[in-house]
């Protein structure tokens, strides 16, 4: 069992690896969907975990129903969190979402960060829990989501994860699976880099609009237009026409 964060079981300085999930649309569903939810986020964690080598028991955890933040244990593989178990949590949701109607879909932001973290009389204080809740929460990785419907997971990982993990080749990715974006959130600023799986980050739009949990719709480009709306020919109308009750004056 996950040990509760107030216990004082992690020490009042050090660094660690950092892991935070959160369900997009998680609160436009009905109870039932919901309850289905919360159990498949922790049952597919588990077993990312589980497959990652990862020692689930020893996490340090906060949940909230459609979201976990973990503190990892001291010696926890970044590579393993950073590719085996983004890997198998993808492959995961694809299978629990593969007979389910899209409106029941679970389709989670994942970020990754490493640093200072300890526990707190309330949860866990420090830099990192900090900037990863801004990571997980930002306009871009939220946009990464909306911009690829069928897309079951979208990843962000601080700089300092990708630079020693994915950079540095510990991992299976190739370094141009990632895209890097600027995340301005609240007080955190920085470069985070941005991964969904099956998708080219760098052709996916990220300009959401707004920021915070209301950004969840990316912004349409010209180029994303089909082109038989581009090529539609408009007719030229004289007069007034009456539809549905409304007048629209439409000139030449």
């Amino acid at each position: 069992m996950n040990r509760d964060t107030g216990q004082g079981a992690l020490t009042a300085f050090g660094r660690r690896l950092l892991l935070a999930v959160d369900a997009k649309g998680y609160g436009g569903v009905d109870v039932l969907t919901q309850s289905q939810l919360q159990g498949a986020i922790q049952e597919l964690v588990t077993r990312a975990a589980d497959a990652a080598g990862l020692d689930r028991e020893r996490w340090e955890t906060q949940s909230a129903g459609d979201s976990l933040f973990a503190v990892l244990p001291e010696g926890a593989s970044e590579p393993a969190l950073v590719d085996t178990f983004m890997r198998k949590l993808d492959a995961g949701l694809r299978a629990f979402n593969h007979q389910r109607l899209p409106s029941g879909w679970l389709r989670l932001r994942a970020a990754v960060h490493f640093g200072t973290a300890s526990a707190g009389a309330n949860g866990f204080v420090g830099r990192a829990p900090v900037d990863i809740g801004r990571m997980l929460d930002s306009t871009v990785l939220r946009s990464a989501l909306a911009a690829a419907p069928d897309a079951c997971l979208a990843v962000a990982v601080s700089s300092i994860v990708y630079d020693d993990v994915v950079r540095e080749a510990y991992t299976t990715f190739r370094a141009q699976e990632f895209r890097e974006v600027r995340v301005e959130e609240k007080e955190y600023a920085g470069q985070v880099w941005i991964w969904v799986p099956g998708c080219d980050p760098h052709a996916l739009d990220l300009r959401g609009t707004g920021s915070g949990r209301g950004a969840e719709q990316s912004v349409a480009k010209v180029g994303d237009i089909p082109t038989a709306l581009r090529d539609t020919v408009v007719q030229n109308f004289h007069g007034t026409i009456h539809a549905d009750g409304a007048v629209f004056g439409i000139s030449h």
